[in-house]
C-alpha cells in the first residue's frame, strides 16, 4: 500500500493539488473517480481509535445515550466523520453503539463506502447493539448534508484525522469555527483528533499539510479567528482577536501506543470539549503511552 510519508507519494500529491486550493473538492473527487491512487487509505480504522473506544471511552461521557435536549427523548449520540474515505471509522463507531454518519465530497467515495463489509465490525456496544451507520455526499462547509441527518443537525462526537491535514491552511478557521456551528450543547459533546502528519515541516505544502498539536490548540481555542503564523508554523493566538464562537479546549492529550505506520513515533491523540468559562485546560491528561 502507498505510504504518504515517501518522496513519490507526496510529490504526486504537491502536483495533483498545486495551486491556492480553490478547486481541492474536484481534485479530491478525481482521485476517487480513478480509483488508483489513494494513499491515504489504509484498509481499516486507525487502530489509535480503536484503542481509545476499547481503553478510554469513559473520555467521551458517561454513556452512549443522551437525552435530547430538543426533545427530551432519549436516543444515542450522533457522530460526525467528515472525510471519511471508503467509512472504515463510521462503522467502527456505529459498533460502538454510535448513530455514526461519513461525509465525503465524492460520490464514487461514498458508494465504496458500502461495499466496506459491516461483518468486520462485530457490535462492542454492551447492552446497546450496533449504531446506524450512514454515508452522505456533501461539503462540510455547507448546510444542504444535514437535511439526511436524523433527528437534528448537530453532533454529540467528532472525528478527525486525516480531514484536517487535507485542507488548505487557509480553511482551518473555517473547519474550527463549522465543529463550533456543529456541536450539540450537551456536556458529552467531544471531538476526538489523531493529529497527523505532526513532524512536517510548515513550508513543504501539502496534502498532507503539517499540522503539529499547536495548530490544533490555536484553531480550537480560537474558531473562525484568522490567525497570523511563525515561520515554523505555528499560530501566533497572541493579540489575536477573540472568536464569537464558542471554542474547544483540549482535556486530554497522548501519544499513542498504537496508530497506523505512518504516524508511529509522531501521532498524538486530543480529545476536546466545548470550553463554558473557567480556566482551560486545568484537568487535561497528558502523556506519552509506550
Amino acid at each position: 500500500m502507498s505510504d504518504p510519508n515517501t518522496r513519490h507519494v507526496r510529490q504526486r500529491l504537491l502536483e495533483h493539488f498545486e495551486g491556492d486550493g480553490s478547486d481541492a473538492n474536484a481534485k479530491w473527487c478525481s482521485l476517487w473517480d480513478a480509483g488508483d491512487f489513494l494513499p491515504w487509505d489504509r484498509g481499516c480504522p486507525n487502530p489509535a481509535l480503536v484503542d481509545l473506544l476499547e481503553q478510554k471511552q469513559n473520555l467521551l461521557g458517561e454513556s452512549i445515550l443522551i437525552r435530547d435536549p430538543h426533545t427530551g427523548k432519549t436516543r444515542r449520540k450522533r457522530a460526525l466523520v467528515a472525510g471519511c474515505g471508503r467509512g472504515y471509522d463510521v462503522l467502527l463507531l456505529a459498533s460502538f453503539g454510535f448513530d455514526a454518519y461519513g461525509l465525503e465530497i465524492s460520490p464514487q467515495a461514498v458508494q465504496l463506502c458500502h461495499e466496506v463489509g459491516k461483518e468486520d465490525y462485530p457490535d462492542r456496544s454492551g447492552d446497546h447493539g450496533f449504531g446506524q451507520a450512514r454515508f452522505i455526499v456533501g461539503d462540510f462547509f455547507q448546510d444542504d448534508w444535514l437535511e439526511q441527518v436524523d433527528g437534528g443537525r448537530s453532533f454529540e462526537l467528532f472525528y478527525d484525522y486525516t480531514f484536517l491535514c487535507a485542507l488548505n491552511p487557509s480553511k482551518r478557521p473555517a473547519w474550527s469555527l463549522r465543529y463550533s456551528q456543529l456541536a450539540s450543547q450537551t456536556n458529552d459533546t467531544r471531538l476526538i483528533c489523531v493529529e497527523f502528519p505532526t513532524y512536517k515541516e510548515y513550508s513543504s505544502g501539502g496534502p498532507p499539510f503539517g499540522v503539529p498539536p499547536p495548530v490544533y490548540v490555536g484553531h480550537l481555542g480560537q474558531p473562525g479567528v484568522q490567525l497570523p503564523y511563525t515561520t515554523e508554523g505555528i499560530p501566533a493566538t497572541e493579540g489575536a482577536p477573540k472568536s464569537d464562537a464558542e471554542g474547544f479546549e483540549r482535556i486530554a492529550h497522548w501519544q499513542p501506543s498504537v496508530t497506523h505506520e505512518a504516524g508511529k513515533g509522531t501521532d498524538w491523540v486530543s480529545i476536546w470539549k466545548l470550553h463554558r468559562g473557567g480556566t482551560s485546560g486545568g484537568e487535561e491528561e497528558e502523556s506519552k503511552c509506550t
